[in-house]
């Protein structure tokens, strides 16, 4: 009953906020008054059912009925089970490997373009996914390091004329060494202050890019930039396209084995004593200073290198594209997907990147949509849709051996 009268309240409020606004319409060409009665009857029964489900579903979690775990039998439970359970995990990944090299074949240029942009996205998921979802350092600047990968391909290539495969190697170097840069000075810092720090960082890169033009050529970007070479061969933009997409490809079956290896060695065990706690971390013997610093680097490593990616892709760079929105994105992605979890980045790109590109039939609704999913993932899932598996270390008390005489 409570439930019903504050829904109700909530009702009555909304159609007094939005009364002015829904309601009266002012024609200046006639210089009549139109009054709309039943925009404020549609207001009014939208948010008393959205208030009621809404305080329903808290009550329902307050009272134990919703249980995030494996044991709750839940879709996102079972989907998290299924990722995890070795007897499925090959056959899904061959699977999804057979469908993802048969996609370009199946599917319009459109899907294949936008098929690139996913996983360009998934890539610096993963990159950023060592640095926040491992190592627990909050990085609000993550976009820096793909601006200077990307920018690093547009002015060599631009001025000396090297290739994409020549400038990879170098984007990626050039990415660790300003994630080392960034991770010297900001090694005490933590929380908000790392936060802050970092966004600053970000912001820093962005304003050089737009306003050093002798350099950088300024608002104005590089265009032109070469795509990449296939043996000496001119390719088609279509052509082009899907020899990019299957170039991403790789870097993304490379991406993931790597961060799982590293997620699986012994400065993964300690970027995730890092992230537990720093203190206990580093009474335990681990270099804080050692174990930051490979973070930022091996993080901003990633960045760099699908930073030359995407000059490559766009042929054209410019400082806009490299704004505090892109590091949100892909903050989002880590987040709402699964802390240090692989499949969640993928799954939080998947929902984050790409549904939206195909919603725009739906332009109206798609950012609402959109908005109203990350409240409910932060509500109701807020270890992320797929949350990483921690290992679980048992003990096993040896049995006693009896000794005859």
């Amino acid at each position: 009953m409570k439930s019903l009268v504050k829904s109700l309240l909530v009702s009555l409020w909304f159609m007094f906020l939005t009364f002015p606004i829904m309601v009266i319409r002012v024609n200046t060409i006639e210089n009549t008054i139109d009054w709309r009665w039943m925009n404020i009857v549609y207001i009014g029964v939208g948010s008393f059912v959205l208030s009621f489900v809404w305080r329903w579903l808290l009550d329902y979690k307050a009272k134990g009925g919703y249980r995030p775990d494996l044991s709750a039998g839940s879709r996102l439970g079972a989907l998290q089970a299924l990722t995890q359970d070795r007897r499925v995990q090959l056959p899904g990944v061959l699977l999804v490997i057979i469908g993802a090299l048969a996609f370009p074949h199946l599917f319009n240029f459109y899907h294949t373009n936008v098929m690139v942009n996913f996983l360009i996205w998934v890539v610096l998921g993963l990159g950023l996914n060592i640095v926040v979802g491992l190592a627990g350092l909050l990085d609000l600047g993550f976009v820096a390091f793909y601006a200077v990968g990307a920018y690093s391909y547009a002015l060599l290539n631009h001025h000396f004329g090297l290739s994409f495969w020549v400038v990879l190697p170098i984007g990626m170097l050039l990415g660790a060494f300003f994630g080392l840069l960034l991770g010297y000075p900001v090694l005490r810092l933590r929380g908000d202050y790392l936060a802050i720090v970092t966004l600053g960082f970000g912001e820093i890169i962005r304003l050089v890019l737009e306003n050093w033009s002798s350099f950088t050529f300024g608002p104005s970007g590089i265009s032109n930039i070469d795509r990449p070479p296939f043996f000496g061969i001119k390719l088609s933009i279509q052509d082009s396209t899907m020899y990019m997409y299957y170039i991403m490809l790789a870097l993304v079956i490379f991406t993931i084995f790597v961060v799982t290896r590293l997620k699986n060695s012994r400065i993964g065990r300690a970027w995730l004593a890092l992230k537990e706690d720093e203190i206990a971390c580093q009474a335990m013997g681990i270099d804080k200073t050692k174990t930051k610093l490979t973070a930022f680097a091996l993080g901003a490593t990633w960045a760099g290198l699908v930073g030359v990616v995407f000059a490559a892709k766009t042929t054209f760079v410019n400082p806009m594209s490299f704004s505090f929105m892109e590091s949100a994105i892909i903050l989002s992605i880590v987040v709402v997907g699964g802390m240090g979890s692989i499949p969640g980045v993928i799954l939080g790109a998947l929902v984050l990147v790409l549904s939206p590109e195909f919603l725009r039939g739906v332009e109206e609704y798609r950012m609402l949509a959109f908005g109203a999913f990350m409240v409910l993932v932060m509500v109701f899932r807020p270890q992320g849709l797929i949350s990483a598996k921690r290992k679980v270390y048992t003990y096993k008390k040896p049995e006693a051996v009896a000794v005859h005489d």
